[in-house]
């Protein structure tokens, strides 16, 4: 009988919305609507009654309950039926927030669909604005968001990771780290997603925290693309500014203590690189995966080795060879004076070297993502050799070729 009212009272909806406006306008509507046999009191008691006995053991079938519940009309209900309304919003609301909090890490981490999982991190986010752990977990994968090419996606993840960092470094924690082993893992994440998605807009910056995430004992300390993503900091950063700088002030001119100190201090830059690209290919040695970018690296460190070294690749292998039981240099401290024994190698030229794949790479296992396991892509900071030179003094060598 229940089928036959409702296949009735479809059919003549059908029937009534198939007829022109005009004809519509001439039938004379009901003053109450025909209350759907699935919210009479006694169905509505028969769903609560369902509620209330699988809240605590099966939520997924009171909540089920709980939606059929309040789909039904409200207006002329009683005042105990009021009350009950008022319940189930506030516990389908509950439940719904801790179903999304159960599924974002889920969809963040283990499946890895990271489009999916910024939605639900940001709908948490726009009910706990405050939520820390949501925002280190947004933070500490935005790096993987990069390969996406999803601009709108990682200008939000990049400012999620800035939130997150500087709570962190206001003072404010958490109680759980989970699924990362550690705060020290947290910030080392962060700084290197801030890094890898600020480095195309904004090298010098992006070296900053990228030089911070590989002081910590994750893998990104071991991770060929940490220092070459540094080496491509430096060079499209600092080096590119104080390069064009020289290249305004000195370039074809004969040179003086002035160009002297600037051109050491652009030779600092320069040796930092060096050492960037010179730790990509030691860390990428031997690897397969790495076989394609490490061709890449060692064509920079090449160039900017013979550079600096009157066009000679001597001692270079060595370099690599003895590379990593070095520490990290950290960004070089300006000269106001001019060693007496300094004698720059080279001249930098009127080019300016530009990174052309500075994207973060795309996820594929190869151990050094986020502190789950997944891995930093494929494509790594990659530069053009720069381009050739005007030189202060016919006695220096050539700048690298273009």
């Amino acid at each position: 009988m229940k089928k036959l009212i409702t296949f009735l009272s479809i059919c003549s909806t059908v029937a009534i919305l198939a007829l022109p406006v005009a004809a519509r306008n001439f039938i004379a509507q009901p003053d109450t609507a025909i209350q759907d046999a699935a919210c009479t009191d006694e169905a509505k008691e028969a769903l609560y009654a369902s509620f209330l006995k699988n809240r605590a053991d099966d939520q997924a079938k009171a909540f089920e309950d709980a939606k059929k519940y309040l789909a039904c009309p409200t207006t002329g209900i009683t005042e105990a039926q009021t009350k009950i309304v008022d319940y189930l919003k506030k516990w389908v609301a509950k439940y719904e927030e801790v179903t999304k909090a159960a599924r974002f890490p889920d969809l963040l981490y283990n499946q890895k669909k990271y489009p999916e999982a910024y939605a639900y991190g940001k709908e948490l986010l726009a009910a706990q604005p405050d939520n820390l752990k949501v925002m280190i977990d947004l933070g500490v994968n935005a790096y993987l968001v990069g390969p996406l090419n999803n601009p709108a996606l990682s200008a939000e993840a990049l400012q999620h990771a800035k939130n997150a960092l500087a709570a962190l470094e206001a003072g404010k924690t958490i109680d759980d780290w989970k699924p990362l082993p550690s705060k020290d893992v947290a910030i080392a994440y962060l700084n290197y997603s801030i890094g890898a998605l600020s480095l195309q807009n904004d090298p010098s910056n992006a070296l900053k925290n990228l030089i911070k995430a590989a002081q910590f004992e994750t893998p990104l300390k071991q991770s060929p693309y940490t220092y070459a993503y540094i080496a491509g900091a430096y060079e499209t950063g600092p080096y590119a500014k104080m390069s064009e700088e020289y290249k305004a002030k000195f370039g074809g001119k004969d040179e003086t203590p002035e160009s002297k100190l600037m051109l050491a201090n652009i030779n600092q830059l320069v040796d930092r690189m060096i050492d960037g690209y010179a730790r990509a290919v030691a860390l990428a040695a031997a690897k397969p995966e790495f076989a394609q970018p490490k061709a890449v690296w060692n064509e920079s460190l090449t160039t900017w080795y013979k550079y600096r070294n009157n066009n000679q690749v001597t001692g270079m292998d060595q370099l690599v060879a003895g590379i990593l039981s070095k520490p990290l240099p950290p960004e070089p401290t300006p000269l106001t004076s001019l060693p007496p024994t300094a004698t720059p190698a080279a001249t930098p030229g009127n080019g300016v070297g530009t990174a052309n794949g500075t994207g973060v790479g795309a996820a594929n296992g190869t151990g050094v993502g986020a502190a789950n396991g997944t891995g930093v892509g494929n494509r790594a900071a990659s530069t053009t050799t720069p381009a050739s030179t005007t030189k202060p003094a016919a006695t220096k060598p050539d700048r690298p070729r273009n």
